[in-house]
């Protein structure tokens, strides 16, 4: 396996190669920014309407501050570069506030939360004038931590409480829910390996068992947009909305992101592939590989371990209003009569996984 997965990768891989490593031997180092849940209360002031004309991938960064109040804060006034990114997001017609790019200075950023931060991508409420659109946002920030549950490799999150000033236009300053996302590079880097940038990955070079533990958890959430194998087909390398990371000569592992489009989540915007034949993102879709062997029965007793857990995230999320805790309770709870019952089982997921080539 490490020799095929030698060949594929050799030249594709930008950066300088890590030497592989022991998952056991490697000692995860948690930056500040991700040490706490509690969310973060700052200022943004910037040219938002300036950078909100830029709607394309070659958007350019435009000078603002950010001001942190006291606390693990510290109470800093740090300047920064930003600049709108994503692609959904990104496009005016589908988000009037897009995802933003934040670029700290990092000499600046010392002694304070975002210590170690270089450039950071933000997650933002996309519509102004629709609350719905903030409880999105607060899901899917505990879709990130809810993952982090399951495995090390998965991308740290930091809720934050953020005003918006526009230093040069017309807009209203005003104050909603977003998140903070560890940087691809550090989270590779904070487990040991590098991010590999390849045109696909063939199944069964993937680590087994992180790829388990994805293809259950996207399960448990209501994800259908994603793909671990190949890029999207207006994508150039692999995977849609999963990072690869891990070493040229093996071993690989897929980490997720970019879950806006489940069903735990259930964006109004959010519609399935027509070429699934599900209605809705809330309706669940196995879309695990097919394989010889007991490889949920292995997997799932970790998400039963979780259990309690995850529901302890959902009722303990800032902001979160009553009727989204009980909506996502209940998908919890769905999941859970499926896992726990092996017949349900066997008919959603052993007779519903998929074999490359097949579909």
């Amino acid at each position: 396996m490490c020799r095929t997965i030698a060949l594929l990768l050799t030249g594709l891989v930008s950066g300088t190669a890590l030497v592989a490593q022991d998952a056991d031997t490697v000692e995860t180092a948690t930056p500040i920014l991700f040490s706490s849940s509690g969310p973060l209360t700052l200022t943004i002031e910037a040219p938002l309407s300036e950078i909100f004309k830029e709607r394309d991938q070659e958007s350019s960064y435009h000078s603002g501050v950010v001001v942190l109040e006291g606390g693990d804060g510290l109470g800093a006034r740090l300047d920064v570069q930003l600049k709108t990114r994503g692609k959904f997001r990104l496009d005016r017609r589908n988000c009037g506030f897009p995802p933003l790019r934040v670029n700290f200075k990092k000499k600046q950023v010392e002694n304070t939360v975002f210590a170690g931060q270089d450039k950071l991508k933000l997650v933002t409420h996309c519509q102004d004038k629709r609350a719905d659109y903030e409880q999105y946002i607060l899901l899917e920030h505990l879709v990130y931590r809810m993952f982090n549950l399951f495995t090390e490799m998965s991308y740290q999150v930091r809720l934050a409480r953020i005003t918006y000033v526009d230093t040069e236009g017309d807009r209203e300053p005003l104050t909603k829910y977003a998140f903070f996302i560890e940087d691809e590079d550090d989270m590779a880097g904070r487990n040991g390996w590098q991010v590999l940038q390849v045109p696909t990955v063939p199944p069964f070079e993937y680590t087994q068992d992180q790829l388990n533990i994805v293809e259950v958890f996207q399960f448990l959430v209501g994800n259908t947009d994603w793909a671990a194998f190949t890029a999207a087909p207006d994508e150039s390398g692999c995977c849609h909305n999963m990072t690869v990371i891990g070493n040229p000569a093996g071993p690989v592992f897929p980490v997720p992101y970019d879950f806006d489009w489940t069903g735990l989540v259930s964006a109004r915007y959010a519609k399935p592939d027509p070429s699934l034949r599900i209605r809705s993102v809330r309706q669940r879709m196995y879309r695990g590989l097919c394989r010889a062997g007991d490889e949920l029965d292995v997997t799932l007793p970790a998400f039963l371990k979780q259990k309690g857990a995850l529901y302890a995230l959902v009722q303990d999320q800032e902001g979160l209003d009553e009727k989204q805790v009980e909506q996502t309770v209940k998908y919890l709870d769905e999941f859970y009569q499926i896992i726990e019952d092996p017949k349900k089982v066997k008919g959603e997921m052993y007779d519903r996984c998929w074999t490359p080539g097949a579909r």
